[in-house]
């Protein structure tokens, strides 16, 4: 999502020679401005959905009884071919090895290995669903910074609330370990209550109001801690909600603040605003910039 030139780990050998297609592969792969990069990325984005695809089919029954010759083959086709784009990609990079342990480099590296990995451990290629990670390639390839900058937005909104957060989660995990050992000793072994850990569960169940049912008091006052333990579910659920909520607010008004015209000064535009509601001028957000340089 870059329209700089690529971090130096990343930038490829210096093109000496014959060496100079080396260059103009890692332009291909890595890069996304011109035909031939963007061409790349969507065949690689289609490829992978296509592996999926088959990986999914596989895994139903009447289909892999039928067609699971077929489907063999073709994952072992799609396992191929990415593994050679994933040793192409670290011939043409400067530093190999940090491109191996970067985001992507994990995922392209985790996405061929079980089908390797089938070959001695039966059923591990059904793993290969974390190919799907790989679409995440799509906003590069697609240039969505509008849909980058939102999502920085939510993270920064969820780093901002973390602290809040764990409070929140430590009260929680608290009242469970509480309601937990009550309940076990209301309850007991003879229904169910096993143990403190398997209250602690029966807790977290009832209080996030899933209610499983495999695991139930039978005696009038554990059913009436029962009733008092949901009422308090459901207002803590709303707790967390609450919390990002007022620090997602809060970036957005920090956000729109920063939305300044340079023609006419007025401040508090939209986040997504790209005229002036005043003078109609093109807004040239600062941090917008730098998010899609």
């Amino acid at each position: 999502m870059s329209r700089r030139a690529p971090r130096q780990h990343f930038a490829p050998h210096a093109p000496a020679g014959g060496a100079a297609w080396r260059a103009r592969w890692f332009h291909v792969i890595f890069g996304h401005q011109d035909r031939a990069g963007r061409g790349f990325d969507v065949i690689l984005i289609v490829a992978i959905v296509a592996s999926i695809l088959v990986t999914m089919l596989d895994s139903v029954q009447s289909l892999h009884a039928r067609y699971g010759t077929e489907f063999y083959l073709a994952e072992w086709a799609f396992t191929l071919a990415f593994t050679t784009e994933y040793l192409v990609r670290l011939w043409v990079v400067e530093r190999p090895w940090r491109y191996a342990r970067s985001f992507f480099g994990v995922v392209d590296l985790l996405s061929v290995l079980p089908t390797y990995i089938s070959l001695a451990l039966a059923g591990s290629q059904y793993l290969l669903v974390i190919r799907a990670l790989r679409i995440l390639r799509i906003f590069r390839v697609l240039k969505l910074t509008r849909y980058v900058g939102e999502a920085d937005l939510l993270w920064t909104a969820l780093i901002r609330s973390r602290r809040k957060v764990l409070v929140f989660v430590s009260t929680f995990l608290t009242l469970v370990l509480i309601f937990g050992a009550l309940m076990y000793l209301i309850e007991g072994p003879r229904h169910g209550f096993t143990s403190i850990p398997q209250s602690m569960y029966w807790a977290v169940i009832t209080m996030t109001t899933v209610g499983f049912g495999d695991i139930t008091p039978s005696t009038p006052l554990g059913q009436l801690l029962t009733s008092f333990i949901i009422l308090i579910g459901y207002s803590i659920i709303v707790v967390p909600t609450g919390i990002f909520t007022a620090e997602l607010a809060s970036g957005l008004r920090t956000a729109q603040a920063q939305r300044r015209c340079d023609q006419c000064d007025l401040n508090g535009h939209e986040v997504d605003a790209r005229y002036c509601r005043r003078c109609g001028a093109l807004l040239t957000d600062s941090d917008a910039s730098e998010a899609a340089s």
